[in-house]
Parts: structure tokens; sequence; C-alpha cells
């Protein structure tokens, strides 16, 4: 089976913090992750290993068929969709630019629509648009915008780019349940569309949609359990991840966490 990602005992250093340490992973065709963590346990850091924004101290880091060291990654970039709330310092480029513009942007990789576009590309937008249910913003400026519009916008975006990974680093962060599950259910009916390969990053076990296979646990910079998300996403591992006893259960084909209150007071 093909493999998309494959992290060798890969560690990074901040000065003379451990960020990251000695993590193995592997993503194969056919695989969603989630990579499921606490505020800290470095799930971002993890992200800018996977897209070349970071170079790990120490270990072997290989995607798309590419190792890090001998290729070319602004190229390799290109095959990697990214939305994550980090993309807020454009805001000030990209706040009169229209929620279209910003879409169709998204083909050319650029922060900004700065080339030629085709009525075949339009027709994609339009598409993109529609299925993130977003097209009631044509026309309208990117900074008047609510928070969950925003991130439908730039996930629209990342779609547009075609991408053989997306990475969605905490999308519902700062949404209301119903914009919240607006999102999840357009994520899911696009991924199972397009067949694309998803890393979702949260740290609410209740956004791991179905379509989700496998997930990743992190907790201080080393992961505690990787696999199925049936074998992952168990009382004892989340209540070690989490530094709290909780319980997991399912429904709709979804996890979902309580508190064990009398172990916890």
């Amino acid at each position: 089976m093909k493999k998309l990602v494959s992290l060798k005992n890969v560690s990074w250093q901040r000065g003379n913090r451990t960020i990251l340490d000695s993590i193995n992973w592997e993503i194969s065709s056919g695989e969603q992750w989630t990579v499921l963590g606490l505020n800290g346990s470095g799930k971002t850091s993890l992200l800018n290993i996977v897209c070349g924004y970071q170079y790990p101290t120490k270990g072997e880091v290989v995607v798309l068929g590419e190792r890090f060291g001998e290729t070319n990654i602004p190229e390799l970039r290109k095959k990697i969709g990214i939305v994550s709330h980090s993309l807020s310092r454009f805001d000030d480029v990209l706040k009169n630019e229209s929620v279209e513009e910003i879409v169709l942007s998204g083909k050319f990789a650029s922060i900004g629509l700065y080339e030629q576009v085709s009525h075949e590309d339009l027709d994609q937008a339009d598409a993109f648009m529609e299925q993130f249910r977003i097209g009631y913003l044509k026309g309208s400026a990117y900074q008047s915008l609510s928070q969950g519009e925003k991130m439908r916008v730039l996930i629209a975006r990342a779609f547009m780019a075609n991408p053989e990974i997306l990475i969605l680093d905490e999308p519902c962060s700062g949404l209301d349940i119903r914009a919240r599950e607006e999102l999840l259910n357009a994520v899911q009916e696009t991924i199972i569309e397009k067949k694309l390969h998803l890393i979702y990053v949260t740290h609410h076990i209740e956004e791991i949609i179905p379509t989700i296979s496998h997930v990743l646990v992190l907790e201080n910079g080393r992961v505690i359990a990787a696999g199925a998300k049936e074998d992952v996403l168990t009382d004892d591992v989340l209540s070690e991840a989490f530094s709290i006893p909780v319980r997991v259960h399912w429904e709709d084909e979804r996890p979902w966490l309580t508190v064990k209150r009398k172990q916890y007071q």
C-alpha cells in the first residue's frame, strides 16, 4: 500500500525544549487521520514538519514520496492543502478581496488572485462555494464575514488546488454548534466525493467525523497511541491524553466524551 506520509524517529527542539520527541507515524493510501491532543501537545508543530515549514532536529520525513533534504519543498507544498488559524496573519492582505477571488486563488497557491482564470475555474469555484454553503457570500469582502464563514471560504480555497492531502488545523475553533455541524457535514461530503486524504487536527473528539479511519494521540510531544480509531479512542488512552478520567461513547458513528465526575472530584 502506498505511503503518503512517513515520519521515522522525528524530534524537534526549540532551544533547550523538546517539542516533538521520537515521532513515528505512517499514513497509507485510503486512510483518513485525526491528530488529537490538548493545546501545547505538539499538534501544530507536527503539521509544520509534514508541510515543510519546520525541519526536524533529527529523524527522517518522507511526504508523497519526497524525502526532505532531497526535494523541492515549495513544489511539494502545492500538493498539500492546509487550512489553519495561522493564516489569520494574512487578514490585512485579504480583507478587501471578494470571497470568490479568495476561493479562486487556491488554485495558484497564492495569497490574493494575480492569475488569469478560466471559465472552468469560475465554475469549479462556484461549485465549491455551493458545497460549503457560501454561495450567498459571492461578491462580499472577506473582512465582512463571520469566523465560521471565513473558515468555510478558506476550506473551499484549499479544495481548489485539488490537493493530494488536505490538512485542517482546528477548523471548528470559535464556531457555535450549528456552524460546527454544517462545516463538518460539508467536509465529510467533499472528502468522500473528491477521494482526498484528510489530516484533521483537534482537541475535541466529537469532531471526528465518520470518514476518519485512524487517530494519532499526542501528549507532551510524544505519541501515546496511533492506529484504527476504534482501537485508539478508549477510556484509558484519552484519560491519559487529557489528564482527566473520561468515558468514550459512540453515537451516529462519532465518538463523544464525558468526564467521570466521581473519579475527578
